[in-house]
């Protein structure tokens, strides 16, 4: 599973002591060169790491990722992109490419600065163990307050053949992406031209890792990031074509397996939600209702209570900044409809309560007659949440 189950990378992960006693240095190398794409955060207080993967990533082609988790290396001005670009230096000498073509990527504490002593020996650490197994072990060194791994593995048939898709990611807190995503990282052994790459990964995470929330924060650090190696003996997608189309759809299907875990994964989540607006006039309108719906701490902590409070949730719809008539809003929790005319209407109390014990809780809200709709996935906001962050550095 993972990111080494398409033929053509090798991965390892070690602890070389940015944390105590955990694996906190990633590394996932491919064979050779590969074609290469990312999506990375629109926040403007964009880490170290971030700048020099973009560089790097513009030429389309790439070889190697290094990632390391428990400082962010954000914040940290000259000095921080001075240590990312010795990342990909120290991972180039260890591994036999290009500094160019290494990724760089840093998750963990924002303002502190990368110990680079440390980073210096854990890099040709983490080479010396490079393995085709060394998938999990990567996906354990990229986490921070993550509970578990996040790890897919698809298999797509393209042609007359079979290619696979590998995946990690990490992210529990600070996650409301914007054309991107805390970090992910995807492997395919399909060769495929870098354009089609870009396009392919722009629209899988549009529609799966960018329609996740846990708090509303969207990271410093946030990056997408896949490689195609071509180890597998296919043709190459060089157009859009069938081929592409399965490709495209199979990615698309990984990442959203990745949003999903990390959603139920947020900093102290109970439960899970599914928001869908229906009935919009644009489809822009129905994603920002989706989303102020989803962010909302106060239909957070009645999800977490298990309240069914439709007032919050009709509240929110209208404090979106959509053009609309309340009146014409009706809400339904699961399949019990508790608003109607932007009104509460009478329901059965016993089975709104079942609705919001499935999983996910499915939050519908219809706006009016528009054929465009929008959805996002998000998570209570439970005592748990405000525990890990209000000492997250002590």
């Amino acid at each position: 599973m993972s990111v080494t189950a398409p033929r053509g990378f090798k991965a390892a992960g070690v602890a070389c002591g940015i944390k105590p006693s955990a694996r906190d240095l990633a590394l996932v190398v491919a064979d050779a060169g590969c074609s290469a794409a990312a999506v990375f955060t629109t926040n403007r207080a964009q880490a170290a790491p971030v700048l020099v993967s973009r560089q790097h990533l513009a030429s389309g082609h790439a070889r190697a990722i290094v990632a390391n988790s428990g400082c962010a290396n954000a914040g940290t001005g000259e000095t921080g992109l001075r240590d990312a670009r010795e990342m990909a230096d120290a991972a180039a000498r260890a591994v036999g490419c290009r500094p160019q073509e290494v990724v760089v990527a840093s998750t963990g504490v924002i303002g502190v600065p990368l110990p680079m002593e440390r980073v210096r020996a854990g890099i040709p650490a983490a080479a010396r163990l490079l393995s085709y197994q060394g998938g999990a072990d990567a996906a354990q060194a990229i986490l921070t307050t993550d509970t578990r791994p996040k790890q897919v593995e698809l298999q797509v048939a393209i042609g007359q053949g079979t290619a696979t898709i590998g995946a990690m990611a990490k992210g529990s807190g600070m996650i409301a992406p914007n054309m991107a995503t805390l970090l992910a990282f995807f492997t395919t052994d399909v060769a495929i031209d870098a354009g089609l790459l870009q396009q392919a990964l722009r629209e899988a995470v549009g529609e799966s890792l960018n329609r996740i929330t846990v708090d509303g924060d969207t990271s410093t650090n946030d990056m997408a990031v896949i490689l195609a190696s071509g180890a597998q003996p296919l043709p190459a997608i060089l157009e859009p074509g069938e081929p592409f189309d399965a490709f495209r759809a199979a990615l698309t299907e990984v990442a959203r397996r990745l949003a999903v875990m990390i959603v139920r994964d947020g900093e102290g989540a109970t439960r899970v939600a599914e928001v869908r607006v229906e009935g919009a006039r644009q489809a822009s309108d129905a994603d920002r209702i989706a989303r102020t719906v989803a962010e909302s701490a106060l239909v957070k902590t009645a999800l977490a209570g298990g309240d069914r409070n439709g007032g919050r949730i009709l509240a929110a719809v209208g404090r979106a900044g959509v053009d609309l008539e309340i009146s014409r809003v009706d809400l339904f929790l699961g399949d019990v409809w508790v608003a109607e005319g932007g009104r509460a209407r009478a329901y059965d109390e016993s089975s709104a309560r079942e609705a919001l014990g499935e999983d996910p809780v499915r939050i519908r809200i219809r706006v009016g007659d528009g054929s465009a709709a929008g959805w996002i996935w998000t998570c209570d906001l439970s005592h748990g949440y405000v525990d890990i962050n209000a000492h997250y550095r002590s």
